[in-house]
């Protein structure tokens, strides 16, 4: 079982908000006379908490992903953990060797060259001189800064500075890597070289804590997921499931989803939907990509003789995924289960959304927005570049047979 290389326990970071200006004694006393409640007021909300009451572990070998709207703590959590800035509240441990890049440039002195950045940056990991010196080329051919690399890094560009950074901490084999971002920055090609070289640092069996906004990418990378919202930890768990949560709760603008109005007829209505599959705990949660069966339990009050039933499927973008009808129903007054089974449905991890329809002859007697939406959180087979990343997602083979030798005359 592999240790704990990471473990924090009760985080906490409390900044002052904005800048407080000394404006002396006398207008101090002005301000309190004027108004005694809103000086107060004013004090007390000087401050606030950017991180509140975090613990987590993260274990040898591990790839973790933290994700979270702007502002949400996910960026002050790797500044405690890479020493940068001390915790107001709690503590954490850290085994190892840490390498942190968590903003462009982040531990390089402006006046140096890249060359003379790079041996600073492997002295400061605890590296020698040789080792730095075995791993030079192999850094310099990554930043594609061959001709560069004697310039002082205060002309870089921001691309030119975040090559280098990024090839330093990845190939100087720290123990913990801590990335910020850092995936989001540069041209496509080098965006696909930094996947690459982060997959090479997991398999290779170093400890990995990514913050990226782009899913799919702590979707292709990441064992495991802690969701940061308002400073705290609100989710950890599975990639895909804790990604496709956080994908809903931003779909639907952190409503609960539960109480969505819609218009009834007297003789029936949609109560429940749920995967017959699923798990008991999860009836809404997709987790294979076989034989599914989709269930809309409707209740009907007055006998239907001509019924009509629809349903549509869309994603998180409210594309029409796929779409079918039934006619000529007939339901007695009760309960019924109308179940649809699909051999597969095919879809690339996320939220989706049912919708269900329910007629007499010509009069709609329901029109439902199925709540809570469907999580798909199946493994996906999807092309590795999200340029390329479809609505369908199904797994194929490749095999190569030789071809015919062309006839000679």
């Amino acid at each position: 079982m592999s240790q704990a290389v990471i473990h924090g326990e009760g985080l906490g970071k409390r900044y002052r908000r904005g800048l407080q200006v000394d404006t002396g004694l006398r207008h101090s006393l002005e301000a309190f006379l004027r108004s005694p409640i809103g000086s107060l007021r004013r004090k007390k909300e000087e401050m606030f908490w950017a991180l509140k009451d975090v613990s987590l572990q993260v274990n040898e070998g591990e790839v973790l992903g933290l994700i979270g709207r702007n502002g949400a703590g996910k960026t002050t959590l790797l500044k405690i953990l890479s020493r940068i800035t001390r915790p107001t509240e709690g503590w954490a441990e850290i085994h190892g060797r840490v390498g942190s890049l968590l903003e462009v440039g982040t531990g390089f002195h402006p006046e140096l060259t890249g060359r003379e950045n790079t041996f600073l940056s492997g002295a400061i990991l605890g590296m020698g001189k040789a080792e730095i010196e075995r791993k030079f080329d192999e850094i310099v051919a990554f930043a594609e800064l061959e001709k560069f690399i004697d310039t002082p890094v205060k002309h870089y560009s921001s691309g030119m500075y975040v090559r280098l950074a990024f090839a330093v901490a990845a190939h100087l084999e720290p123990e913990i890597l801590l990335v910020d971002e850092v995936l989001a920055v540069g041209d496509i090609n080098f965006q696909k070289k930094c996947l690459g070289k982060m997959g090479d640092v997991a398999r290779a069996g170093r400890t990995v804590v990514l913050v990226s906004h782009q899913l799919n990418q702590i979707r292709r990378l990441c064992h495991r997921v802690v969701w940061i919202d308002e400073g705290s930890v609100r989710r950890d768990g599975p990639t895909h499931d804790v990604v496709s949560a956080y994908e809903s709760a931003m779909a639907r603008g952190e409503s609960n989803g539960l109480s969505r109005d819609r218009t009834t007829g007297a003789q029936g209505r949609f109560i429940r939907w749920e995967l017959a599959e699923a798990s008991s705990g999860a009836p809404h949660l997709l987790t294979r990509l076989g034989p599914v069966t989709v269930k809309f339990t409707v209740e009907i009050k007055e006998a239907i003789r001509k019924g009509h039933h629809g349903i549509a499927l869309f994603n998180n973008d409210q594309q029409l995924i796929w779409a079918a009808d039934s006619g000529d129903l007939q339901l007695g007054v009760g309960n019924h289960d109308l179940c649809h089974t699909f051999p597969m449905l095919p879809l690339k991890p996320g939220p989706y959304f049912w919708l269900v329809s329910l007629f007499e002859l010509n009069d709609m007697l329901d029109l439902w927005n199925c709540v809570p939406e469907m999580i798909v959180a199946t493994e996906s087979y999807q092309h590795p570049s999200d340029e390329w990343c479809g609505v369908l997602n199904m797994p194929s083979q490749m095999s190569v047979f030789p071809g015919s030798e062309s006839s000679h005359v």
